[in-house]
């Protein structure tokens, strides 16, 4: 019998996490500490001299353009989120685009046939597979319970070795709230957000890919999905925002928009808690545009795997009360 390794492990001691031994979604993609990260990689990497983004993002993007010092200008999206391009692309320069809930890969399709310096945004559709040479980058913990973590699609790598991310210091939201729910560890989950913020570069860390080798990903998927359609059964005649999917399809949340911005306020009373996309938008625009209306009276609801049919249907009766 021959064995190959030539360091000695510790052997013994205290037991660690039991994580299930599987396969990533995406191993063959270069994987990085955040989703903002991994755009730093594409600017660095490419060298381009201009982004083109949407006003309806997150902030966070801009964190590598202020710190590479590359100017930025926005761009509208219409009623169906396509971006409105009435500009020139300067030479040089990229376009990213957002896959909105994961439901606007189509849209995605038409751009890289007209685009040729797209960048992807699938922070919030990881089960869109990235079209082949489109610079293309995800986050991990907009799907998944894990600290941080991106995935990146890009042909030509960087020729330098990064250091590898720690995560432990991060994770404290994801014990408490096994131990005393999600309300418990929402303090602490907004800190180790807080911590994402201003990092260079790093490769994924060990923690983080231990559990995203551990995830059913297509039981995930398909409960997605099932959910989905099953508020968009009930809910698309108020809908004010055109959802429709394709079949296996797994979006992030679905997307109801309604005309009443105090509807998430409600909703939340009644600990249904859904998010703002995004509160920066507010600063970024004015009342007369789209986007400010989006952020104001977009409601996300949850459909994660963590939910069966009897949570959406509580879901949908509570919200169907407050129409």
């Amino acid at each position: 019998m021959q064995f190959n390794r030539t360091t000695q492990l510790p052997i013994g001691g205290y037991l660690g996490l039991e994580l299930s031994h599987g396969q990533e979604f995406y191993p063959d993609l270069l994987r990085l500490n955040t989703g903002r990260n991994a755009l730093e990689y594409i600017l660095r990497q490419r060298k381009y001299t201009k982004l083109y983004l949407p006003y309806f993002t997150c902030e966070v993007l801009l964190e590598p353009l202020v710190k590479l010092a590359i100017p930025y200008q926005f761009y509208h999206i219409d009623k169906e989120l396509n971006p409105i391009i009435d500009f020139e692309i300067e030479h040089g320069a990229a376009f990213l685009y957002t896959n909105y809930f994961g439901i606007k890969q189509e849209p995605i399709k038409e751009l890289s046939l007209k685009i040729k310096n797209l960048i992807v945004d699938n922070s919030q559709a990881f089960f869109s597979e990235p079209l082949a040479g489109v610079d293309t980058f995800y986050s991990c913990r907009k799907f998944f319970g894990v600290p941080d973590g991106s995935y990146l699609q890009i042909k030509r790598k960087i020729n330098k070795k990064f250091p590898v991310d720690e995560s432990s210091f991060r994770a404290s939201h994801l014990l408490k709230s096994l131990d005393h729910g999600i309300e418990y560890g929402y303090r602490d989950y907004v800190e180790n957000n807080k911590n994402l913020e201003n990092n260079d570069i790093k490769t994924m860390s060990p923690l983080t890919k231990s559990i995203m080798s551990g995830i059913n990903y297509e039981e995930c998927a398909q409960i997605r999905e099932r959910n989905y359609n099953f508020l968009h059964k009930h809910l698309k005649e108020y809908n004010l925002l055109n959802a429709d999917i394709d079949k296996h399809t797994a979006p992030l949340v679905y997307p109801f928009l309604f005309d009443d911005k105090h509807l998430k306020v409600h909703l939340i009373q009644k600990k249904i808690f859904v998010a703002t996309y995004w509160p920066n938008v507010f600063k970024w625009t004015n009342k007369k545009m789209f986007e400010n209306y989006l952020a104001h009276n977009l409601v996300p609801l949850p459909i994660d795997q963590r939910y069966n049919l009897q949570d959406m249907f509580l879901m949908l009766n509570i919200l169907k009360q407050l129409l």
